[in-house]
């Protein structure tokens, strides 16, 4: 009997424990990776954007405000990349210097910095930079910094532990952005068009040439006109890839792609985009591997026609 109760005590002490995990809730999947990165067992991460969907176009359930009311950390990715946090923040009365509030963008340099107005010609429409920083690996370095100190800001008895995990996941991720470089050595000069401005960090860091976009602006279909000047600029530079995430819409990158004769690299731009990028480093893993893949294989057909019809 004495057994039995002591076996049950240690039942119910382990489930207390997992209920005082912190609940964080994260606006994206890959804050949520990186924050289980360096809250490992203490933190129970919900991420408000399902990975299938375009984060900058989401659109607030009424669960999440109930899950923000109940968050002990809320996380975003900031640069007006979700903007539509701000109203469950007002609703849940969760302010900017909220102990709990975290913008993982604090102390990122912001690529593509244009101020307030915003030409025809931009492919990224946001005035305070192109948001898409996670997608440099290194830029790991920081958003772990923000959410380690917000980390201790709200649990500090356990500060030890969490900056032991994000040294832990720094030095992995480390020895895998060696590997990602060298396997991505040969597409030093190698020109590539992308659908949306996704990969501006991406491509800071492993030396990639984007020299175009099919989507002249967030949100807005190409016309006639732009594919027309996209397959010119892919003829012209000898583009041999076009670049498409997950999440963005299939046919244009499609019809591109067979008039040009060239391949399509579809890549993850956030955790679980693509069934392989289970976490923050395998989203890279799979991102390597696709280009490399679309480097190699197959074009998707003859050429056709000079007529453009999408």
């Amino acid at each position: 009997m004495g057994v039995l109760v002591a076996a049950a005590v240690l039942v119910m002490a382990a489930d207390a424990r997992s209920d005082d995990r912190l609940a964080i809730v994260t606006t994206t999947t890959d804050l949520r990776s990186l924050v289980e990165a360096v809250g490992g067992d203490r933190v129970s991460v919900v991420s408000l954007v399902p990975p299938q969907l375009d984060p900058e176009d989401y659109q607030p359930k009424p669960q999440d405000v109930a899950r923000l009311k109940q968050a002990r950390m809320v996380v975003r990715v900031g640069l007006d990349f979700d903007v539509w946090f701000d109203r469950l923040l007002q609703q849940t009365g969760i302010g900017r210097r909220d102990p709990r509030y975290v913008d993982t963008s604090f102390a990122i340099a912001p690529l593509e910095v244009r101020g307030a107005t915003v030409g025809p010609g931009d492919g990224h429409a946001h005035g305070s930079g192109n948001p898409h920083y996670w997608l440099d690996p290194k830029n790991a370095d920081i958003v772990t910094g923000n959410i380690l100190e917000a980390l201790v800001r709200v649990d500090p008895h356990n500060a030890f532990g969490y900056e032991a995990n994000r040294l832990a996941f720094l030095k992995r991720l480390d020895g895998k952005l060696t590997e990602w470089e060298g396997k991505l050595a040969s597409f030093a000069n190698v020109p590539l068009v992308s659908y949306h401005n996704t990969w501006a960090y991406f491509a800071r860091r492993f030396r990639l040439d984007f020299v175009g976009f099919i989507e002249p602006r967030p949100g807005v279909p190409p016309s006639p006109f732009q594919l027309s000047s996209i397959i010119k600029t892919i003829q012209a530079r000898k583009v041999p890839i076009i670049v498409r995430a997950a999440h963005e819409p299939e046919r244009h990158a499609a019809f591109v792609a067979k008039r040009t004769n060239i391949a399509i690299a579809v890549l993850a731009a956030s955790v679980g985009a693509l069934p392989q990028a289970t976490d923050y480093l395998s989203l890279f893993d799979a991102n390597v591997a696709a280009l490399l893949a679309a480097k190699a294989g197959p074009k998707t057909g003859p050429k056709a026609g000079p007529r453009i019809e999408p």
